[in-house]
């Protein structure tokens, strides 16, 4: 079976649930490779092999000193180094804004399709890929195919359920050697400073996300009670955020994080449309509002008409009650 390369999504080693996702997505398709970019591969190589990696490939942490053009130049090598675009099945890639930008970066040098925002792939009925993609801000689910040299796609966090494999042992790894041009070489990261932690979820990975708007009137603390009860990230719309009541790191919608978790529950946010395109392909939503004409009712699977501050604290009860 030909290979399927998965970019590794991870913090000094540190994998995270998008990569075990891409993996349990690539064995439908092939044999899935890891392409490790950085530090800590002693780290991840448990994890790697936990859900199927067969093969690994490391590229040295120096790549990681510029922007997107040397991932996408790394990804090129890897390519090459494992047998071409013709030995392969497919590039997957985490759908953030960073991997999407890689991602056409790297189709554009292979010469192949691209497919962004996937949240399905699996074996083309001919052959090849197939794949669901959320598109036009999620407002429709698209059946895509590259017909176009190696397909290249990004997939959407929670677009599948992680599957570990029985016996999976850890690969030994491959070092690919990395000649980066000059251009990609023309701005260098000088510092980083972690993110201070919340002790909650990562927002793009969350099987839960509960998220506040313009209705809290800048009060988040009923939001990230009932967040916290329920193991949740917490989320703001851009209103909320454009208000200074919370970060921007935080902002679920267009122009902020695209987010599909499993449960997502919008407390007093309306529903505009730049909102509904970041958190539409969520597979439940609930949705609390004071206004039954607000057009986030029409997309809620679930919906309450009523004052969060006064739902939320019994929700938020009711949850911790049948926790203990």
């Amino acid at each position: 079976m030909a290979q399927v390369l998965v970019l590794v999504d991870h913090v000094d080693g540190a994998v995270r649930k998008t990569t075990s996702e891409l993996l349990t997505l690539a064995a439908r398709l092939g044999e899935p490779a890891a392409v490790f970019v950085g530090n800590g591969y002693e780290n991840a190589a448990g994890a790697l092999a936990e859900f199927g990696a067969t093969a690994v490939y490391t590229v040295d942490a120096s790549v990681n000193d510029y922007l997107v053009l040397a991932k996408a130049e790394a990804l090129a090598a890897v390519v090459e180094a494992a047998g071409g675009a013709s030995a392969l099945a497919a590039v997957l890639i985490p759908s953030s804004a960073e991997g999407k930008e890689v991602a056409a970066r790297l189709a554009l040098k292979l010469d192949s399709g691209l497919i962004t925002d996937a949240i399905d792939v699996r074996a083309g009925e001919g052959g090849g890929v197939a794949t669901t993609q959320a598109a036009f801000a999620g407002g429709f689910a698209v059946d895509a195919t590259v017909t176009k040299g190696l397909p290249v796609v990004t997939v959407k966090p929670n677009a599948v359920e992680p599957q570990p494999v029985a016996g999976g042992s850890v690969p030994e790894a491959t070092a690919v050697a990395v000649e980066l041009s000059d251009l990609a070489k023309a701005v260098r990261v000088v510092e980083r400073k972690a993110k201070a932690k919340s002790g909650r979820p990562d927002l793009t990975e969350a099987a839960i996300v509960v998220s506040g708007g313009r209705g809290t009137n800048g009060d988040f603390s009923k939001v990230e009670a009932f967040a916290d009860s329920l193991g949740a990230a917490v989320g703001a719309s851009r209103a909320a955020v454009d208000s200074g009541w919370y970060p921007h790191s935080n902002q679920v919608g267009q122009t902020g994080k695209q987010v599909s978790p499993q449960l997502y529950v919008a407390c007093g946010i309306s529903g505009a449309i730049q909102h509904r395109a970041g958190m539409q392909t969520s597979k439940t939503i609930v949705a609390i509002n004071k206004d039954p004409e607000a057009p986030i009712f029409e997309l809620a699977d679930f919906g309450v008409v009523g004052d969060l501050f006064a739902v939320l604290p019994q929700a938020t009860d009711e949850v911790t009650k049948r926790k203990g």
